[in-house]
């Protein structure tokens, strides 16, 4: 037995402005999408967008009698990550970079790690973290 492929899922809240910030400007394709749910490819990457759209925390008054525990509030949008591993970072990086979606404290470049990749973080609309990087 072995484990196969991965495939983030990613809370945002708005879903069909997110699917398309990816589409635009991170140059994936839509293959589905609706109100609660994308999904978007790129290559052999696949990522999936979810409605982190519940709004109905900010106005309970009790929170010991009404918690907030729905899963899909609007403050866990913005909150995940996930590495997403190509084979030519510098290539990537320079588009990305072309797109404006590089993290606010981009080095100015792809980065050579300590555990044996080069990478480099984009930021998706809401602030979920992207890591673009190739094994060394």
């Amino acid at each position: 037995m072995r484990l196969s492929r991965t495939v983030p899922a990613m809370p945002v809240q708005d879903v069909q402005a997110a699917a398309a910030f990816y589409k635009d400007r991170l140059g994936f394709s839509v293959g589905y999408r609706d109100h609660g749910f994308a999904k978007l490819l790129r290559d052999d990457a696949e990522l999936h967008l979810w409605a982190a759209s519940d709004r109905s925390w900010k106005e309970r008054v009790d929170l010991v009698q009404e918690p907030v525990c729905s899963g899909a509030e609007t403050f866990i949008a913005g909150t995940a990550s996930c590495r997403i591993e190509v084979d030519q970072v510098d290539e990537i990086y320079a588009e990305m970079k072309g797109a404006a979606v590089l993290h606010p404290r981009d080095p100015g470049s792809a980065a050579d790690t300590d555990w044996g990749t080069r990478e480099f973080a984009a930021l998706d609309l809401e602030g979920n973290l992207l890591t673009f990087f190739q094994r060394r």
